[in-house]
């Protein structure tokens, strides 16, 4: 009971904003009730005011200080009856005890006032302090504590009794039952009428708005404009008012799954329907005009008064508080010339615009009426709210910071065709017609198959036939020719049988895309298929041709690089595995970019947008127009069917948005890309962090700022994570039946041909040069710094295996003595106890393994500048691989970048030959080529199988250790004889032309 009469909760009712009128008159006389734990407190009336601002202080005992948290604090504001026609509802709020704080770290929270009832009209917020004191038992007796809380009763005790405040709740909840059996189709008066012509003192009462957006915006009349404005004229203007406590109320936990990895941006949403007139006049075109600080913005004119188009304002670009939504006329005179007449003006102040959460319904529009002296009597139809980027009206809204309604700069979803291999196997050909007529058959034709699909042609190899009768005329080649087909497919395969001797076809067959046979594994042979050759129109026959067509489902089609691959999914779905994980990607903003074009011919500026690829799923967010440090905030995801992938994400400017006098569009400019590979994060966490953008540029390598992003790969299952690590990496067929490596290449680029000509299809289009930077599809072309990275690469390979051969080399020379007798006694333990020496090897790697885990990268890595020797390349090595392919340089400056490519390719080539010899001279060792140094060798070998029968294998490895590592007293100055023999063998080196 002590812990019961020790705790006080403190409530200061400070103000409230923008309250309903409630008494006929435009106005409210309000006063609060505050209801806790059935203790009631009541402020003082503040008479017609609808700010009123009371800052009255109230205490309450708290019965039980471990059940607070399920205790409710609940304020209820009122229309004083006695200034007012009526005792009315003007707003309610409910406050958790989990809610409360601690004396001292209170502060001014602004609640939203809550309706009674679907078809309560209620708006407005109140300011509350809510706190509690711990107090000293000591300091107040619990007699004085408990005669105290009566006497704050009575004093604070509202002028009616209990009866009459029953009496109030009574009418309450009769005005809520009127309210509700009022039909929902009932408007809103186009005016007010005065109090003594209004019988019914219930104010008029608005279409009824969803039931889950509250408060929706009073349109402000013309004679409380003036006072609006003054009032805001003292408080400090600003873009939006949207404080913490609302940002967090926009991004409440209904949404949070879909928008958890981004900031929540404040939108302000306009949505104009339709306008509609109170007199018969001429019915021209017409079209809405918004104005909210330096935004002017038109509706598409319609003759039927019907838009219904969404406008979306983002929070930097306001600098306002008010918006106007005016109605425009159009209408020609007899000589041809338009006259523009305004319908009237409709006004809302931002502080009033509710706000809105999806999952809720969309805010339902409501009739307006419009403010004019010239033609009174019109209304437009509207909603306004106040939402974010995860409303789902914004995809489809007018945007602000995008340039509007302008296609190339919205964000987009793409999808990559569906590739699948076709092959095609030609078996042979039979009653060819090649003869010349009546001429004498006197020459031997040499035939191939050429086959077509779309723009790719392949074809067999030449084989000759003879015309004697004796000889066959039906050529034999069973060669495959393997083509990317993308769905949709072509509508033909074209097959073409030719004369290499006189260059004519013999004939040519067509073959139905739709026809063609799908498998899925080796295991069932497609149905080989005969086909008769068309030739030219005066030999309608050329023969037979005997092949085997099919789509191969069971490969995977590699359309970008292979070490950094996204998808390895086999082409039939009939393969395809579940996936193991959800890969969820926050593009939140980017910093410190610097200007890539001029606007104006005056300032440099930058217009980005990033682009994500994962698997067939390409994301591109919205651009955002001329701002160095742009926000996105956007975020998608991706299934993932395997861990061992990289997500890649590359920023752009937006050139094509623009066109040029010829109407052609420009392209986009790449300024950096990065790439985030799936298996060196961990499951289930989230990494947020701001990565370097860095361009390759004819200049050099060259930073265009830092990109923010958040990434969360979630697996549900740890097994299938295991798992997909022992499971090969491509699928089955990929190694029952592998395509070459130079076949395996070409098909690459031509999936990447692919790929990006369907992309740029699409409306609008993802530029070639965006594709193209994304899929690296240049990383086959000749260039001196990858090639002095990739060796570098191998060096760094090799260091370790340099650091222990410099080890071992310290320890056989003595340089400090006491490891290498460490190393002494390691052997002799080796020698006698060899079943220790595995277990002890694994164990060391466990250890070592295990300590270096808090070295760990926790980072994602990005793109290395130092590691692609960026900072070193010099304008001429530069200038080589930005060249096209074949070149476009002088003849001379080719020259000279021919002869330095000899010159490297000649040291390769002296490496290669080093290589081959060693090879080489083991093999000389077995064949007899040195006939001497053989004879030596098999010698060498009775000898040691006899040393090796007598003397045990332990002596052998503990004698052969203790040579090796004695002591450089001990040791010669020259090389070794089996050294000195092995050197001495002959190679291949001699024949070599």
């Amino acid at each position: 009971m002590a812990e019961t009469s020790n705790r006080k909760l403190t409530v200061e009712v400070c103000n409230a904003k923008n309250l309903m009128p409630k008494d006929g008159q435009g106005t409210a006389s309000a006063y609060a009730i505050v209801d806790y734990d059935g203790q009631r407190r009541r402020t003082k009336t503040k008479s017609r005011d609808l700010n009123p601002q009371w800052d009255e202080r109230f205490e309450f005992l708290v019965n039980d200080a471990d059940s607070m948290h399920t205790e409710i604090l609940e304020i209820n504001l009122y229309n004083d009856k006695k200034a007012g026609k009526r005792s009315t509802f003007l707003g309610k709020v409910k406050i958790a005890g989990s809610a409360f704080l601690k004396a001292g770290s209170e502060t001014l929270v602004y609640y939203p006032l809550e309706k009674r009832s679907v078809f309560s009209q209620i708006k407005g917020e109140i300011g509350l302090k809510v706190f509690y004191v711990d107090e000293d038992p000591q300091a107040v007796p619990a007699e004085a504590a408990s005669e105290a809380a009566p006497q704050a009763v009575e004093e604070e005790k509202p002028p009616e009794n209990q009866k009459a405040v029953e009496e109030e709740k009574k009418e309450e909840k009769a005005e809520e039952k009127k309210e509700e059996e009022k039909p929902k189709e009932e408007e809103t008066p186009k005016e007010e009428k005065p109090p003594e012509e209004n019988p019914n003192p219930t104010p008029p009462a608005a279409a009824a708005p969803s039931a889950e957006v509250e408060n929706p915006p009073l349109a402000i009349s013309e004679k409380l404009k003036d006072t609006k404005v003054k009032s805001a004229e003292m408080v400090k203007t600003q873009d939006l008012q949207l404080n913490d406590h609302e940002l967090r109320s926009l991004a409440g936990d209904r949404s949070r799954s879909a928008y958890d990895l981004v900031d929540r941006m404040p939108f302000l949403y306009v949505r104009v329907l339709k306008a509609k007139r109170g007199s018969t006049e001429s019915n021209g075109p017409s079209y809405a005009k918004l104005v909210i600080g330096t935004h002017s913005i038109k509706t598409k004119s319609q003759t039927d008064k019907d838009w219904d188009q969404v406008f979306a304002f983002d929070k930097e670009g306001l600098n306002s508080t008010s918006l106007e939504v005016s109605v425009w006329s159009e209408e020609k005179k007899e000589n041809e010339e338009s006259v523009e007449n305004c319908l009237g003006t409709v006004s809302f102040d931002l502080q009033e615009v509710p706000k809105r959460v999806p999952p809720d319904s969309p805010l339902a529009p409501q009739w307006y009426s419009l403010e004019s002296e010239m033609s009174p009597g019109n209304d437009v139809m509207l909603a306004v709210w106040i939402g974010t980027q995860a409303d789902e009206a914004f995809q489809e809204a007018w945007q602000s910071d995008s340039g509007g309604l302008i296609p190339e700069t919205r964000a987009k979803v793409y999808l990559s065709p569906k590739l699948w291999y076709l092959r095609l196997t030609v078996i042979q050909t039979q009653d060819l017609q090649i003869g010349l007529g009546s001429e004498p058959k006197v020459r031997s034709p040499v035939l191939y198959v050429k086959a077509q699909l779309g723009p790719q042609l392949f074809k067999t190899g030449r084989t000759s036939i003879g015309l004697s009768p004796s000889s066959s005329a039906n050529p034999t080649w069973n060669e495959d020719l393997v083509f990317v087909a993308a769905e949709p497919f072509e509508p033909f395969l074209v097959i073409t049988v030719e004369d290499v001797t006189n260059g004519c076809s013999v004939g040519h067959t067509k073959v139905q895309m739709s026809t063609v046979e799908r498998r899925i594994d080796d295991r069932a042979e497609p149905k080989s298929r005969w086909f008769n050759l068309v030739g030219d129109e005066s030999k309608p026959y050329g023969g037979r041709i005997h092949v085997r067509v099919c789509l191969e489902g069971g490969y995977h089609v590699l359309d970008e690089a292979a070490h950094v691959t996204s998808d390895v999914r086999p082409a039939a779905k009939q393969l395809a595995k579940s996936p193991i994980g959800l890969l969820v990607v926050g593009i939140r903003g980017a910093t410190n970019l610097l200007p890539v074009k001029t606007k104006d011919g005056t300032r440099g500026t930058t217009d980005a947008y990033v682009v994500a690829k994962y698997g067939p799923k390409w994301v591109r967010t919205r651009t955002i127009l001329d701002r160095f440090n742009p926000r996105w905030n956007e975020q998608y995801t991706w299934d993932v069917f395997d861990p061992c992938t990289a997500l890649t994400i590359g920023v752009y400017d937006n050139g094509r948005y623009k066109r040029d006098e010829g109407g052609k569009p420009g392209k986009d400019v790449r300024v950096g890309k990065i790439r985030v590979r799936l298996s060196t994060l961990d499951t289930n966490r989230v990494y947020l962090n701001s990565y370097s953008l860095t361009v390759l540029l004819p200049g050099g390598a060259k930073k265009m700022g830092e990109i923010e992003i958040a990434v969360r790969f979630s697996c549900s299952s740890w097994l299938s994570l295991i798992q997909a690590y022992a499971s090969p990496m491509l699928p089955r067929m990929h190694y029952v039946h592998p395509l070459g490596p130079a076949q395996q290449d070409i098909l690459r680029h031509t999936a990447m041909r692919i790929v990006t000509a369907r992309l740029a299809r699409s409306e609008p289009p993802l530029g070639q040069e965006v594709v193209q930077f994304m899929l690296d599809s240049d990383t086959h072309v000749w260039s001196m710094r990858r090639s002095k990275a990739n060796w570098f690469r191998v060096v760094g390979c090799l260091t370790r295996a340099a650091t222990l051969a410099r080890w071992l080399d310290g320890i056989r020379t003595w340089v400090h003595s006491p490891t290498t007798v460490l190393v002494h006694v390691l052997l002799v333990a080796i020698v006698f106890c060899p079943h220790l020496v595995l277990p002890t090897v694994f164990m060391y790697a466990f250890l070592i393994i295990v300590l270096r885990f808090r070295y760990r990268q926790r980072v994602p890595l990005n793109m290395d500048p130092r590691l692609s020797y960026v900072d070193v390349v010099g304008p001429d090595e530069l200038d080589e691989e930005f060249d096209g392919f074949p070149t476009t340089r002088p003849a001379d400056v080719v020259r000279i970048r021919y002869d330095r490519l000899r010159a490297l390719a000649g040291r390769a080539q002296t490496l290669l030959g080093d290589v081959a010899a060693q090879g080489e001279r083991l093999e000389a060792l077995f064949n007899w080529r040195d006939p001497r140094a053989t004879g030596i060798f098999v010698v060498f070998c009775l000898i040691a199988s006899l040393v090796f029968y007598v003397v045990p294998f332990k002596v052998f490895v503990l004698g052969s250790g203790f040579y090796y590592l004695r002591h450089p007293r001990f040791r010669g100055d020259m090389p070794s004889v089996p050294l000195n023999f092995f050197r001495r063998l002959p190679s291949l080196s001699d024949q070599i032309l």
